[in-house]
């Protein structure tokens, strides 16, 4: 099979999954491009791809996109971002992507099994610290949307919120990354086969209408559910990265 055709399904899967529950391209699409391409060059295209994925969907769910929200996390993703670079950079990443993965395993097990015992997190320090910390992630591992997730669950988004305000910072998480990664010559794109990029953004906008017509019919907790066993996924498959690296 094809790398462009490759992409194209992992980008119909990841892009219609996003939609529905706010996220699902990264997640999906980190671990396979991480294996077919290496986990340097596959991680950056899904930063690039994840970031275009993520303007499309922020486009058709504007009006529920929280910018004050949007505004607290965002811009501090560069710290993170600029962090994980230069360990990407300059070491092993394996036994990072293992630590990662494990800590936002055990960070989504007490949202989903103890939420009801996780005081309410207000203010602006946990939305900066998990900007932060998405930034760090996304740049390492192509996965934010864990992190962000675990401050949203403990901060009581509403779900239409959280996925809709998940996009703009998914756009602003991935050109961090991206810069980042080449500013510091972490990660380059030469040698890249330019054939993937249009069959990355043709799946976007076909799996962007398939989950735009099963959003309309998931109701707001099932879409929370999916929310939390993606997020799940997604930490998961960091943990698989790192082990898989070492071996």
């Amino acid at each position: 099979m094809s790398l462009a055709l490759v992409i194209f399904l992992v980008v119909v899967v990841g892009s219609t999954l996003q939609r529905v529950s706010g996220m699902g391209l990264g997640l999906i699409g980190g671990p396979i491009l991480m294996l077919i391409m290496g986990p340097v060059e596959g991680i950056l295209v899904i930063n690039v791809l994840a970031c275009i994925n993520a303007i499309l969907t922020t486009y058709s769910v504007r009006e529920n996109v929280s910018w004050k929200k949007f505004g607290l996390i965002a811009p501090v993703m560069v710290i993170g971002s600029l962090a994980a670079a230069l360990l990407i950079r300059r070491m092993d990443t394996a036994g990072l992507m293992i630590v990662v993965g494990a800590a936002l395993l055990a960070a989504l097990a007490v949202v989903t099994f103890g939420r009801k015992f996780v005081p309410p997190m207000e203010g602006k320090g946990p939305a900066i610290s998990a900007g932060i910390l998405g930034g760090f992630t996304n740049t390492l591992a192509g996965v934010a949307g864990p992190v962000i997730t675990v401050y949203a669950q403990a901060a009581k988004w509403p779900q239409h919120v959280y996925a809709a305000t998940l996009q703009p910072i998914f756009v602003v998480g991935g050109f961090f990354s991206v810069m980042t990664k080449t500013l510091t010559g972490a990660a380059h794109f030469d040698g890249l086969p330019w054939v993937m990029w249009p069959a990355g953004v043709l799946g976007m906008f076909v799996g962007i209408w398939a989950g735009t017509r099963i959003a309309q019919r998931v109701p707001r907790e099932k879409a929370r559910v999916l929310s939390l066993s993606v997020a799940g996924l997604g930490a998961a498959s960091a943990l698989i990265r790192g082990i898989l690296t070492l071996s």
